[in-house]
Order: structure tokens, then sequence, then C-alpha cells
């Protein structure tokens, strides 16, 4: 029988959640619904002087938008809680002591000057500090390897400040497996003794995931490239307490549309694209970061280009429903390298979204941006005249705050015509032309896309000039510019006594 599918996303509530972060929290997602496993919220907040009180809300605001939500966390199926670290400190100290009696962690004194000296000290000699096997017993260092147990008893109990540090092995070569990159060999001689508890009794990010992904039963730890370098430490602990290591995964960078280096916000704010699920702003400094909810994207597209930004589906599709990214998610398929971050695609992902939609639902999106613009004339507009109109238009849309742009028009008349437009189709003869147009509009009685369509064609045939001649003249008296869904279906959505209406001043303004 296969072991349970248990998998954390673990942020640390410091801000806004980035895109990569999101992108973590989606592949676990999928990995666990593949699997019929149990996908859990877990807040890192063991480093309290990052800490941003709305962060932990907005992290979860953000996957339900994006229709990931955990199925444990915080205030939610807490079976294996609390689910904030800050909460679970009193555990921490218990693991930290059992690695200390076992002898593979130890008590540090050291100041925060005696490591500064010893830093520049090997700055000056050309070579890098690290705290480790090579020096950590020669007599400079002050901990609990080279202090008798009475002289750390009572350091400890004059209230001198310590750290507990991992004791890294010394010769040995790990051999680890991350599930996407493969074997990975370390030379335990070049890892340095990280500092698992902190003075302020507080576990470093170290020991408290170690001990979190254990008691809370994780079988697979998916996450950022970012954390690679800490893979080996992690492995060592879990060998340190005797305990079976679940496996790894380590997810490739989101990395800029240059293609160099990790996306950031300062990419966003330079090319003009968020990288935040949700707007965001920061208390302290009022600043307001874009989200990509509130700059009109559809949920389901943007998670759809988020899948597809290191993971290959190793077919020809681009297009997946959750359910369908569920169905074809493998681990064996996400890319090792940099997936480059495109503003472009991401826009033509919610252009094809857009188009999935129905008539109704865009009507219902797009009514509240066409009161505000139209203000107090609100009254007046029906929604089945707009749902015909956003039939017209949205396949030429990415968002649906670009259908003002592109039917503004059948709301208000034009007082402006386009200039190149009005130089290169308004000629000296042109108002002549739509005068009689007028009449021909005028006599017909049952203005339906049909018969309009039959009378001024019929008209301009019999006049024999070019349809140019006519049509584009009218097309800017109607729309005010040379782009547009079809004339007739304009003709007769904004009916007989506006589109002469419009014509007569178009003659009055470009005559």
């Amino acid at each position: 029988m296969e072991s349970t599918i248990r998998v954390r996303f673990a942020p640390s509530p410091t801000g806004p959640l980035h895109i990569g972060g999101v992108r973590t929290a989606l592949f676990n997602y999928l990995f666990a619904k593949k699997n019929g496993g149990t996908f859990i919220l877990r807040i890192e907040d063991t480093d309290q002087t990052r800490y941003v009180a709305n962060a932990e809300q907005y992290i979860i605001d953000a996957l339900n938008w994006c229709n990931i939500p955990f199925d444990e966390g915080p205030n939610k199926n807490e079976k294996f809680g609390p689910y904030r670290q800050s909460e679970r400190k009193d555990i921490y100290k218990k693991y930290a002591d059992i690695l200390i009696k076992s002898g593979q962690a130890y008590y540090a004194f050291d100041t925060a000057e005696q490591l500064d000296n010893e830093r520049k000290g090997h700055e000056e000699k050309g070579k890098t500090f690290i705290y480790n096997w090579h020096n950590r017993e020669r007599g400079r260092l002050v901990n609990s390897l080279v202090l008798t147990e009475e002289e750390v008893q009572n350091r400890i109990e004059n209230g001198e400040k310590y750290v507990v540090r991992f004791k890294s092995p010394q010769d040995e070569i790990l051999i680890m497996n991350d599930e996407i990159r493969g074997e990975i060999k370390i030379d335990t001689n070049v890892l340095d003794d990280k500092i698992l508890f902190k003075s302020d009794g507080m576990p470093t990010y170290h020991l408290a995931n170690i001990v979190d992904d254990y008691l809370m039963e994780i079988s697979h730890v998916i996450r950022g490239e970012e954390w690679l370098p800490s893979m080996a430490l992690h492995v060592l602990l879990y060998k340190a307490f005797g305990w079976d290591a679940p496996k790894f995964a380590h997810l490739p960078l989101i990395l800029k549309p240059v293609g160099k280096g990790k996306l950031s916000k300062r990419d966003g704010d330079k090319l003009g694209f968020p990288v935040f699920p949700l707007e965001y702003k920061n208390d302290k400094t009022g600043d307001v970061s874009r989200g990509y909810k509130e700059d009109g994207y559809f949920a389901d597209g943007f998670i759809n280009m988020l899948a597809l930004l290191g993971w290959n589906p190793g077919t020809e599709q681009e297009i997946f429903s959750l359910d369908e990214l569920i169905e074809s998610f493998d681990l064996s398929r996400v890319s090792k390298s940099g997936a480059k971050f495109s503003p472009d695609k991401t826009n033509w992902f919610n252009q094809q979204y857009l188009q999935t939609k129905s008539d109704e639902e865009l009507t219902d999106l797009y009514l509240p941006i066409l009161l505000n613009k139209l203000n107090d004339t609100s009254s007046e507009i029906e929604k089945s005249y707009v749902k015909k109109i956003v039939s017209l238009i949205k396949e030429r849309a990415v968002f649906v705050n670009d259908f003002w742009d592109l039917s503004s028009f059948f709301f208000i008349a034009p007082t402006e015509y386009d200039a190149k437009a009005s130089r290169k189709n308004w000629k000296p003869e042109t108002g002549s032309l739509m005068a009689e147009l007028i009449k021909i509009i005028s006599s017909i009685d049952d203005f339906t896309i049909e018969n309009a369509q039959t009378e001024i064609k019929g008209w301009i045939t019999s006049k024999e000039i070019g349809f140019g001649k006519v049509m584009q003249p009218l097309r800017l008296s109607l729309v005010g510019k040379p782009a547009g869904p079809d004339l007739f279906e304009i003709m007769t959505l904004i009916g007989k006594k506006e589109t002469i209406s419009r014509i007569e001043n178009a003659i009055n303004t470009l005559n």
C-alpha cells in the first residue's frame, strides 16, 4: 500500500506573496490532488523582526482567489496544528536538546563581535570564515565542545546569550536524491555548522522546518530552487534524529523576461506588469503594489500560465482547466532550468480565457465599469443591449477593462474624429454622398441588419462608386475612428434615428 501523500506550502508572512510562491503552492496543490493527498498551509513566522501583520491573510486570500485552497492550515482542519511556527516554539527546544544530548549539536556562546573579528581575520588572509570542523574545537571559538560541562551550565544559568549549532559531519560524502534534479553529492567538509536555535528562544528556519515536516507527516517537500543549498543540512538533520526523510523536489526559478536573474517586483514596475496575485498595500509606507486580480486577469488564466512556467505537459496543449492540470501534472516533467516569464504570454492566456466566458458573465463583469464611466445615465442602460455589444467586441479584448475603449461609441456619440482617418477618408465630395446616404437610411422602414445592408449596398452599387468611399466615412461618423465591429451591427444597435444624427454631425464637423 502506498504511503499517504502530504505536502505543504510554508511561506513566511513578510509581505505580499510573489508569483514564484504562488507557483510553489500550485505545484504542491496539483501534486496532492493528483495523488489523492493533502495540501497544507504552514506559516513560518519564526523571524519576528520581518513579520508583517496582514501578510498571513493576504496569503490565504491569494490561494483562495487562485482556487487552490489548503486542506489543513491555520483555523482549518487543524489535525496537526498549530500551523503557525510562532505558536509551536515550545516544541522546538525539546528537539534542539535531543541533538545536544546525542552529540550532534552544541551550544555556542560566541558574541557577534567575536564572530566579526574571526571573519575579518580570515578576509585578511584571503579566506572565507566557515564555522565548522576546521575551527569549532580549536579554542578561538567559544562553544560547549571546548568548554567543560560546568562552564557551559554556569554560562547558561548566568543568562549568557547562546545559540545551538548543528555539528556537521567530517569527511563524508552525502548522497541525496531530488525528484527533479536526480542524484546530488555533497562533501560534508564544505558545510558550515548552521544555527538551529537562537538566543531569543526561537528556532531557525532549518530546525523548525524539519521538526514540523516530521510531526506533520509530510511525504514530499516541493519548494523553490533557492532552498537547494539547505537540502544537505536538512537530510543530515533527518539522519541525526533517526527519521525517514521526505522526498525532495526543488522547482526552477521564475526568471526575468530578459531571461537572466530571478523575477522581481522591480521588473514588474519597470515593464508594467504585476508580480503579486492580489493588490497589496504596505501599511508602513502606504505604497500599493499591483495585483493580477485587480489588473483584470482571470484567476483560471493566471493559474494556467503559472503551471506552464517550469512544467511541460509533454504535448502541444496550452489551455488547461484546473482539473486537466491535476490530471496531467507530474513532477518528472518539471524542468531543472529556470523558466522565463513573459508578460505577453500572460496576456495571451487571459485573452484565451476571456473568449471562453459566456456573454452573460462578461456583461455582468462589464456593467460596473460601464456604469462608472457613464455616471448618472446608468438608469437608461438595458442589460440585453450591453450583452449584444459584448458579443460583438469581446474577440478584440484582452481584458474586460478593454471593453469601454472598444464600445464607448455605442453609448456616447463621437464628438471628435480621428485626424488621420478624416484626412484619408473624408474628401470634398464626401459630404454630399453622406447627405444622400441619410435619405436612403430614412427610407428604410424596418431597420434590420439585412434591410440596411440590402438598401445601402444596392445604392452604392447603383452609383458605381467604390464601397470604401461610403463605408469608411460612415464608420468615421458612427465610431469616430476607423475601427470597430460590423457597421450594420452598429447601425441597427444604436438605431436609425441615432445613425442619422451621427452622420449629420460628421457632415457639419468635417465638411
